[in-house]
């Protein structure tokens, strides 16, 4: 779908800083290449934060950097070579397009969406003319704001979010005074193909804890996906199906390592199996199905999130099962998607996949193409977001 360029989009995010994590990685290039197939010219904003080098740091360093290695292979490695820009913790470009680049690209480019708030760079934000804030963990930065912990929307334009729920009666989460933008991930289908029929083990890739503690919002507790996935350990012995997670747990947590294997879940190093874009996808296409278990304070908010993952297992026909989070008045489920609530829910969505995994596999990759393919999403998502006046979603918004 490639041709004269629409336009300039800028996105910033965070890909340099988690290396070998090639599902998050997955999360921006989704966007990347799903913006740059509809014919827009994308640029990438990422940056290293001086938490992870400090400022004794040379820029020759901070070029071999595992981070810098990291993003610039990447960007090699699907066409965007010329579409990204790394920041040292001073500012200056150490990878990709330099700094003078990245400013006059943000000045002509027709708005940019900025993931979790994840550029600082005042300077830069002020070149931009619409800020977009994308909200990729529903809840999180909304109940940081709301307990006045953090500040993460002063100066954006418009308010996106996974969270399909978000602004409901039934859904906790504060709105912080923001009209928030409701969107699914989207999927770059050609990148994602169908590979037969579904076979091997139910799968996921996962954090056990993450970069977030648990919370307490209005008296209500919420926890992460450790606190969830417990209450579903039996899950293998129930249903004597194959289960493998590459799970990225630390070292120390012995008791649940030990828990987990004893319970029948394999357990796989992230870093080993799904280190590297290619490798992550072979992962999912090599699965039966995938299980998921999302973040607890996600469920406990029926915050409507759907996980990026679970739309690549979908894409390539495997079949998803997953812990319900509110989704039941967005997506259609019971074939290729099947929600439930509870254990006995779990068993019996897992039997429903291994008595039928063709036709679960089909409808999978049905749903996908019905409702997650990029160029339908992120169409949607433009033409709500530019259809807007600057300055008319999000209060206090940057002017430069």
């Amino acid at each position: 779908m490639n041709g004269l360029p629409r336009g300039r989009i800028a996105l910033a995010g965070a890909v340099a800083q988690r290396p070998r994590r090639a599902g998050h990685a997955w999360v921006f290039l989704q966007y990347l290449l799903g913006f740059r197939r509809l014919g827009w010219e994308v640029l990438f904003i990422d940056r290293i934060p001086a938490s992870m080098h400090g400022s004794g740091s040379s820029t020759r360093d901070l070029q071999a950097s595992a981070e810098a290695t990291w993003l610039r292979d990447i960007c090699s490695a699907f066409g965007l070579e010329d579409a990204y820009t790394l920041l040292a913790p001073d500012g200056e470009a150490i990878a990709g397009r330099s700094r003078a680049h990245v400013r006059t690209f943000l000045r002509s480019a027709d708005l940019l969406i900025d993931f979790m708030g994840y550029l600082e760079d005042e300077e830069l934000l002020g070149d931009a003319r619409l800020r977009v804030f994308f909200d990729l963990d529903p809840g999180f930065d909304q109940i940081w704001d709301d307990l006045d912990l953090a500040d993460p929307y002063d100066g954006y334009d418009a308010f996106v979010t996974v969270g399909l729920n978000i602004g409901r009666e039934d859904c906790p989460i504060p709105t912080c005074g923001r009209r928030w933008i409701p969107t699914v991930q989207p999927v770059v289908l050609e990148e994602w193909p169908g590979t037969g029929a579904p076979q091997g083990a139910f799968t996921s890739v996962a954090t056990w804890r993450g970069d977030y503690g648990p919370l307490e919002h209005r008296g209500q507790n919420y926890g992460l996906r450790v606190h969830e996935f417990r209450r579903f350990l039996d899950l293998p012995t129930r249903t004597r199906q194959p289960f493998e997670l590459a799970l990225d747990i630390h070292v120390d947590e012995i008791e649940d390592r030990r828990r987990l294997a004893r319970h029948g879940w394999m357990l796989s190093d992230p870093l080993e199996v799904a280190g590297d874009p290619f490798a992550y996808r072979d992962f999912i296409q090599t699965s039966l199905s995938e299980f998921l278990i999302p973040k607890q304070l996600y469920v406990g908010t029926r915050s409507g999130w759907f996980s990026d993952r679970s739309i690549c297992y979908l894409a390539s026909g495997r079949p998803v099962v997953a812990r319900d989070t509110g989704l039941g008045d967005h997506l259609p489920h019971g074939d290729g998607l099947l929600l439930f609530d509870d254990l006995d829910g779990a068993v019996a969505a897992v039997e429903a996949v291994a008595a039928d995994p063709s036709r679960h596999g089909r409808a999978a990759r049905a749903l996908a193409e019905a409702r997650f393919a990029s160029d339908r999403v992120l169409q949607e998502l433009l033409d709500t977001v530019i259809g807007e006046p600057v300055g008319s979603i999000g209060a206090n918004a940057r002017r430069p």
